[in-house]
C-alpha cells in the first residue's frame, strides 16, 4: 500500500502529471471558473491515491489468497496504439498512415532510399506513391514542399509532372483514334494545315502522328543547333558500335594471331574515329533559352510560331530524337480531331479517370497544396527557380499532379492492358478505359527507338518499355515494365508500371489491374529517378509473392 500510494503522489508531482494540470487549469479558465493552483493537483494526486487504496483493501480482504503479480517497472511506458510521431524541424516528414502489415518491411526499406537520394541529390522535399494490385497502399512526403515557410511534403502535394504530361496526352489520341476521329498515319496537315510541309536534304517527306508520338518526327527539341545535335547522335552511335565489337570479340574468344593483329587495327582505327568525331559541348536542356519562355500562348496552334518554319533534323522514321515540341503539335491535332480546346478535352479525361488534382499549369490560380521549385546556383546555394510559362507545352510537360492521381492513372492503363486476359475468367469485369489492344499497341517498343532513362528499353508510345530478358540461367532476369520520367524547370518525377507475369492458369479468381506501380515527385530538377522507382517496385513486389 506503501508503495501504491507514495507512486501516485510521485506521478502527480512528474512533469507529465504538471501539464495535464496545466491544461486542465486552461480549460477551467476558458469556461470562467476559479484558477486553479498548484496544490490542487497534489491535493488530487493524493486523494486518488488513498481511494484507491481503501478500495485495494477491501477487496482483497474476501479475496482468495494468490500468487502476488510481479512488480511492474515504474519508468516502462503504458503499452497503448501506436501515435503518430511529431515532426522533428530538422527533418519534416508527413505522417504516415499505419502501413499495411504485409508491406511493413518494403515501406522501411524504400523510406531509406528515398532518404539516401534525397539527401544525395540535396532535394528540398520528395513525394511517393505505391499501389499494389490497383490498392494505394504507401504514400508519403520527406522534406519540405516549400522551404522558406517551412511547409513539410505530404501526400496531397502537388508539383510538376514534367514529361510525364505526354502518356497523359497519349491517351487523349489513343481515345480520338479509337473513335475513328484520328488517323495516326497521314500527314499531321490532314489536322493542322498551319504546320508546313517539309523537305529533307530536298526531298519532300512526311510527318505522321504516330511519329510524333514515338519522337521519330525529326522536329527539333531545344537545342537549334542541328550540327551539334547530328555530331552528338554520330558520337553515341559510333561508341555503340565500338561496344559491339567488343562484346562479339569477347564471345568467339581467341583467334588465330593474323585475325587478332586485323581486330587491332580495326579497334584502334575505331578509337581515332571516336576521339575526332567526338562533338563539341553541347548545352544541356537546362542551359537552353526555351525552357525559361515567359510568354503565354493562348492554344496550342499559335504555339506552333516557335518552331514550325524550322528544317528537319533528321528524315522522318530514320532516328530517334526526343522532342516536347512535337507534342505541341500533337496538342492542335487533338484540338481539331476532337472539336474541343485541348485544356478542355484533357479535363474531359481527368474527370473520367478521377483524377481531380491534375491540372496545367497556370501562375494565376490558386492551387491547393501547390510546393515550390528550386535549384542550386553556381555557389551551390538553394533558390526559387525563375518563373516560367508553360502554355507552350501543355502536352510536352505543362501539368501538375499529386503521386496519388498518378497512380490512378497507371492503374487505369494497367487495367486496359490486362483486362482481355481476365474476360474468359471473368465475364463481369467493366472495360478498360482504354481497349486491351490500344494499350498493347502503346506499350508496344518501337525500332529505331531509345529509352533515355533505362539503355536496355526502347520508346514505344509516350511510354518508355523494358522486355522481359533472361541471357544466362541463375543470372539477372530483367523484369518486364513500362515508365515514363520527367525533368522541368525546378522539377522531376516518374511514373513507373511493373505488370505481374500472368498466364492462363494464373487469373483465375484474380480481377485486373495485377501489378505495382510507383509514382515520385521531387522540387529539385535533374534527379534521376527511375532506377529508384524501380528498385522501390520490386521490394513491393517481393513482399506481394511473399
Amino acid at each position: 500500500m506503501h508503495r501504491l500510494l507514495s507512486a501516485v503522489t510521485v506521478r502527480a508531482a512528474t512533469p507529465g502529471g504538471q501539464a495535464w494540470g496545466c491544461g486542465r487549469r486552461r480549460a477551467h479558465q476558458r469556461a470562467g471558473l476559479l484558477p486553479l493552483g498548484h496544490g490542487w493537483v497534489g491535493g488530487l494526486g493524493l486523494g486518488l491515491g488513498l481511494a484507491l487504496g481503501v478500495k485495494l483493501a477491501g477487496g482483497l480482504r474476501g479475496a482468495t489468497p494468490a500468487q502476488p503479480p510481479a512488480a511492474a517497472d515504474p519508468e516502462a511506458s503504458p503499452q497503448a496504439e501506436p501515435q503518430e510521431q511529431s515532426l522533428a524541424p530538422w527533418s519534416p516528414q508527413s505522417p504516415a498512415p499505419p502501413p499495411s502489415r504485409c508491406f511493413a518491411r518494403a515501406i522501411e526499406s524504400s523510406r531509406d532510399l528515398l532518404h539516401r537520394i534525397k539527401d544525395e541529390v540535396g532535394a528540398p522535399g520528395i513525394v511517393v506513391g505505391v499501389s499494389v494490385d490497383g490498392k494505394e497502399v504507401w504514400s508519403e512526403g520527406l522534406g519540405y514542399a516549400d522551404v522558406e515557410n517551412r511547409v513539410p511534403c505530404k501526400p496531397e502535394t502537388v508539383m510538376r509532372i514534367a514529361s510525364i504530361s505526354k502518356s497523359l496526352t497519349m491517351v487523349a489520341l489513343a481515345k480520338l483514334w479509337e473513335a475513328g476521329k484520328l488517323d495516326l498515319d497521314i500527314p499531321v496537315q490532314h489536322y493542322v494545315p498551319e504546320f508546313p510541309e517539309k523537305e529533307y536534304e530536298g526531298e519532300k517527306v512526311s510527318v505522321t502522328t504516330r511519329l510524333l508520338i514515338s519522337h521519330l518526327s525529326g522536329i527539333r527539341h531545344y537545342e537549334k543547333d542541328m550540327k551539334k545535335v547530328k555530331e552528338e547522335k554520330a558520337y553515341k552511335a559510333l561508341k555503340m558500335m565500338k561496344g559491339m565489337v567488343a562484346s562479339d570479340q569477347e564471345k568467339e574468344g581467341k583467334s588465330n594471331e593474323k585475325n587478332d593483329f586485323a581486330k587491332a587495327k580495326t579497334e584502334q582505327d575505331n578509337e581515332a574515329k571516336c576521339r575526332n568525331s567526338k562533338p563539341g559541348k553541347k548545352k544541356n536542356d537546362f542551359e537552353q533559352g526555351e525552357l525559361y519562355l515567359k510568354e503565354k500562348f493562348e492554344n496550342s496552334i499559335e504555339s506552333l510560331r516557335l518552331f514550325k518554319n524550322d528544317p528537319l533534323f533528321f528524315k522522318p522514321g530514320s532516328q530517334f530524337l526526343y522532342s516536347t515540341f512535337g507534342y505541341t503539335l500533337l496538342a492542335a491535332i487533338v484540338e481539331r480531331a476532337s472539336g474541343y480546346k485541348y485544356l478542355d478535352y484533357m479535363q474531359k479525361i481527368f474527370h473520367d479517370l478521377d483524377m481531380l488534382t491534375t491540372v496545367q499549369e497556370e501562375n494565376e490560380p490558386v492551387i491547393y497544396n501547390r510546393a515550390r521549385f528550386y535549384v542550386y546556383n553556381k555557389k551551390r546555394r538553394l533558390v526559387n527557380t525563375p518563373y516560367v510559362d508553360n502554355s507552350y507545352k501543355w502536352a510536352g510537360g505543362g501539368f501538375l499532379s499529386t503521386v496519388g492521381d498518378l497512380l490512378k492513372f497507371g492503374n487505369a492503363m494497367l487495367y486496359g492492358y490486362q483486362v482481355g486476359l481476365f474476360k474468359d475468367s471473368n465475364e463481369n469485369l467493366l472495360p478498360g478505359y482504354l481497349k486491351p489492344e490500344t494499350m498493347v499497341m502503346i506499350w508496344t517498343p518501337v525500332p529505331n527507338t531509345e529509352m533515355s532513362w533505362d539503355k536496355e528499353g526502347k520508346y514505344a508510345m509516350a511510354w518508355g518499355v523494358v522486355e522481359k530478358k533472361q541471357t544466362y540461367g541463375s543470372c539477372r532476369k530483367q523484369r518486364h515494365y513500362v515508365s515514363h520520367t520527367g525533368g522541368a524547370v525546378g522539377a522531376s518525377s516518374v511514373l513507373l508500371v511493373l505488370p505481374e507475369e500472368l498466364d492462363t492458369e494464373a487469373v483465375n479468381n484474380k480481377v485486373p489491374p495485377r501489378g505495382v506501380i510507383v509514382s515520385i515527385i521531387c522540387n529539385m530538377q535533374s534527379v534521376g529517378l527511375n532506377s529508384t522507382a524501380l528498385k522501390i517496385a520490386l521490394e513491393f513486389d517481393k513482399d506481394r509473392s511473399d
